[in-house]
């Protein structure tokens, strides 16, 4: 029997194990935007880093959940991977819907985006102990707690830790069908405020300027900039205006949300939103915001490692494709460093941040297998 077909008969025989792990990790809560949930399930993160003899590090943050560093093995280099602890579920929402499974799926929240590949990345380690397999390079995990919201506290913190990584493994869910992603568009964010003057819609409406007309104007411009071909697009998610129908309305807020699958296009659009000029000279226009997360282009570097991916799939009798995707994820940043970056490597399922979302049961031995036939391989 191959290496490869031991490390996944290996880890076929701890599905159960895996399952129960994933059980205690999806029942409990940890929203982005609640410190304590977070840093409670950041501490029993940790506590399965320290059970294989990882050096476990805390990382305190004040306002946002902390984050958790673990480090495995020796060697010069290291190969980082992403895992993030924060989900898009309240507090509270695990005991509405706690995990369950059916039909060889997993349900509750946060299975699908990321849970399960925290557990997959822990097995992965776990099961090169125990077969007595040592990668050539340290193995360094992130965990993170504010990806869903930007990352905001973490990105610093990836970002150097990738320098010193020869590749970087996300362990964000799949694509459809178990694909792994080779690209995700580039993010951005923009508020725009439009500033006009209130005036009685009936008896003064010639002197009230509406900053509803035109922000109007300016929704249609800027969905205008998508470009579907170029894989731009340009979207008003949010708008806020006006008081009373009777009064020309004062003031309009619009939020705006920006997808590019390049830098260039990046570089291209960014200014145009940043710069946008009223239809009315009357009125007056502010805008905030920008990239708040660069493309992962599809670029040799990234696809090296997916083909790398491949051929230890192969030797485990798993097919693999490659994908992408319009969201974003933190290998985002860590491509955009020049690092290789393969991301998609967690769990295979469906329905991200909807309460319908799932894994397969059966695919998690696989992925964790992959995850160390390629640490092994790096």
């Amino acid at each position: 029997m191959t290496e490869k077909m031991k490390i996944l008969n290996h880890l076929q025989s701890r599905e159960d194990e895996m399952v129960e792990l994933l059980e205690t990790f999806v029942n409990i809560d940890s929203p982005s935007t609640d410190k304590a949930s977070v840093d409670r399930f950041a501490r029993l993160v940790a506590a399965k880093w320290q059970s294989l003899g990882a050096d476990v590090t805390i990382l305190p943050q004040k306002e946002y959940g902390d984050h958790v560093r673990a480090e495995w093995g020796t060697g010069e280099e290291t190969i980082l991977l992403l895992c993030h602890m924060d989900t898009v579920w309240n507090v509270g929402e695990t005991a509405k819907r706690p995990f369950r499974v059916e039909n060889g799926k997993a349900y509750g929240p946060g299975v699908y985006d990321m849970k399960a590949g925290i557990v997959q990345a822990i097995f992965a380690v776990k099961t090169l102990i125990d077969l007595g397999l040592q990668p050539d390079k340290r193995i360094v995990a992130l965990h993170n707690s504010d990806e869903e919201i930007g990352s905001l506290s973490s990105r610093q913190i990836i970002e150097d830790e990738a320098r010193r990584a020869s590749a970087v493994l996300v362990l964000e869910p799949s694509a459809k069908g178990g694909a792994l992603k080779t690209w995700r568009k580039g993010v951005g964010d923009f508020s725009v405020t439009i500033q006009g003057r209130a005036a009685h819609a009936g008896s003064d409406y010639e002197k009230g300027i509406s900053a509803i007309n035109e922000a109007a104007h300016q929704i249609l411009y800027l969905h205008g900039i998508t470009d579907l071909a170029e894989g731009t697009t340009v979207n008003v998610g949010v708008i806020q205006g006006g008081t009373r129908t009777n009064v020309v309305a004062e003031a309009c807020t619009l939020g705006v949300d920006l997808r590019v699958k390049t830098m260039d296009a990046a570089n291209k659009v960014v200014p145009q939103i940043l710069d946008l000029k009223p239809v009315d000279p009357r009125a007056s226009i502010s805008v905030e915001g920008g990239l708040n997360r660069p493309p992962m282009e599809r670029n040799e570097r990234n696809l090296r490692l997916f083909r790398l991916a491949q051929k230890v799939g192969r030797e485990m009798g798993i097919d693999l494709d490659e994908a992408g995707t319009g969201g974003g994820s933190d290998g985002n940043f860590t491509s955009a460093l020049g690092i290789p970056t393969l991301d998609g490597l967690g769990a295979v399922g469906d329905d991200a941040h909807a309460p319908t979302e799932y894994i397969l049961i059966s695919s998690m031995p696989e992925r964790a297998a992959l995850l160390a036939g390629l640490m092994l391989e790096i």
